[in-house]
């Protein structure tokens, strides 16, 4: 089974042979349900999973095996219980707790994903891997998303401003990772004229490669002045013990004007139980860029408080891309805060508000203020 080229068929055989000699020896008996399964005659696998958790629950191995064939064949309610066993069993076994979370998960049932996930941190209390592991079980579960943004920018120096942009975007989500199409339209106003406006079409991708790893890829284009003309945006991420998270990734901006800007970026994240604290940097020729980020979740991946510091401008911040060359060579801070809710198991909704203290010339700065909306649908 470990070959590059496994032969199934071959196997099935030999655990046939093994388990008429020896017909106590269940690992015969697993090995048979795992090929099985691997040659997608689920019937059979299913029943030598049971076989083997029948005559001795010791073989852990089984019950995973089991949770997560019915996963694929979408038998939620046989999964619960089969997961609950294997909790009664093994009560010390994160494994299992988060198998039953991904089951009321996958069928929608906030209040019961809830339960269990406020019970999984309460018997874990002080693991940092728990809220990680959470995550990243959310990331993987089959759902699509659709949704709407605004954000609304006022700005204190006379006759500059107000600032408006709308996205629409649908996410669709597998274990393999995500895909997002965005479309985002901005409009900027100067002394109660249009500055300038136009539309951005946005792809955006979570890749999972393999365990503890996974890439973001972005890209953006657009042929209005409300937007840079190009974006491309790329960062690997790899998951440490205890909570912690390192990526490392690059960002190109390509302007309206031709100029382009290339900046390096690193960051550093830890879980601390039902907390996430994340740092970034962006290197760039005219000056370093911080991003410091915290987050709370109250219950789901969906439920969470945020608040967010920084300094100097982010090649991520879609508000600001179309002045972000003018922006990077001068200072500023900004301070931000949000709620965000999962309601009736479907809807998401939040709101953040920003402060950014924007210089716009040498010593003379600005304060932008930013009202970001966000409604989304999770089917």
């Amino acid at each position: 089974m470990k070959t590059s080229h496994p032969d199934y068929k071959l196997n099935i055989k030999r655990a046939l042979l093994g388990k008429k000699i020896a017909p106590d020896y269940l690992d015969f008996y697993l090995a048979l349900g795992r090929n099985y399964d691997l040659s997608n005659v689920k019937d059979s696998a299913r029943y030598y999973y049971n076989y083997v958790i029948d005559q001795n629950p010791k073989y852990q191995e089984a019950f995973i095996y089991l949770i997560n064939l019915n996963i694929v064949e979408k038998k939620y309610d046989e999964g619960v219980t089969v997961a609950n066993k294997a909790i009664e069993l093994y009560p010390d076994e994160k494994v299992y707790r988060l198998k039953r979370i991904e089951f009321y998960s996958l069928q929608n049932d906030t209040e019961n994903e809830a339960k269990y996930l406020k019970s999984i941190k309460a018997k874990f209390p002080n693991d940092p891997e728990i809220q990680q592991l959470l995550y990243e079980l959310y990331s993987q579960i089959n759902m699509d998303r659709a949704g709407l943004y605004y954000n609304y920018t006022t700005i204190d120096r006379d006759g500059v401003g107000p600032w408006h942009l709308v996205s629409a975007d649908y996410t669709r989500q597998r274990s393999w990772g995500s895909l997002i199409g965005r479309v985002s339209y901005a409009k900027r106003l100067s002394a109660n004229s249009v500055m300038s406006s136009g539309l951005q079409f946005e792809a955006e991708s979570y890749l999972f490669a393999k365990k503890n790893n996974y890439s973001y890829i972005d890209l953006a284009y657009s042929q209005d002045n409300a937007f840079p003309k190009l974006r491309l945006g790329y960062s690997y991420f790899h998951n440490f013990d205890k909570g912690w998270e390192a990526d490392l990734g690059f960002r190109y901006i390509l302007m309206e004007d031709k100029t382009d800007v290339k900046t390096l970026n690193l960051g550093l994240g830890k879980y601390f139980g039902s907390y996430w604290v994340n740092l970034r940097s962006y290197i760039q020729d005219e000056g370093p860029s911080f991003t410091l980020t915290s987050r709370y979740y109250y219950k789901t991946k969906f439920d969470y408080v945020t608040l967010i510091a920084g300094y100097g401008t982010s090649p991520d911040d879609r508000t600001r891309s179309a002045d972000y060359e003018n922006r990077i060579a001068l200072s500023s801070y900004r301070l931000s805060a949000g709620f965000f809710k999962l309601i009736n198991r479907h809807y998401i909704a939040g709101f953040m508000i920003t402060d950014n203290e924007q210089e716009y010339t040498r010593g003379k700065f600005q304060t932008e203020l930013d009202f970001a909306f966000l409604l989304q649908y999770k089917f």
